[in-house]
């Protein structure tokens, strides 16, 4: 799990980036000495959430794994905070990333 945030601008894409790197920052896979699996065999389902998924560039997110078959779902999430005279905002995206593998 990761949150990511863009502190100005309302740009998704970046605070969905941040969230991202922020949940690899927080894993850690040791299962591969066990199988005769590599990074290289892994499924990685990315699941986003913001408050306008559509503003979200899915290849951008899928940049920030680097090992894997990469599938990134935007939806419905996270929080806009905006500033009370509406000219700024602060775009917080919240991230889990799933890993599986073939058997």
């Amino acid at each position: 799990m990761g949150m990511g945030v863009d502190v100005h601008g309302w740009d998704y894409t970046k605070a969905a980036r941040r969230a991202v790197s922020d949940a690899l920052r927080h894993s850690s896979l040791h299962f591969f000495q066990v199988t005769d699996k590599t990074v290289h065999d892994m499924f990685v389902e990315v699941r986003i959430g913001v408050a306008k998924p559509e503003e979200v560039d899915t290849a951008a997110i899928a940049e920030e794994v680097p090992y894997g078959t990469v599938e990134v779902k935007v939806e419905k999430g996270g929080l806009d905070v905006g500033a009370p005279n509406g000219s700024d905002g602060i775009v917080i995206a919240n991230a889990a990333i799933l890993v599986s593998l073939e058997d």
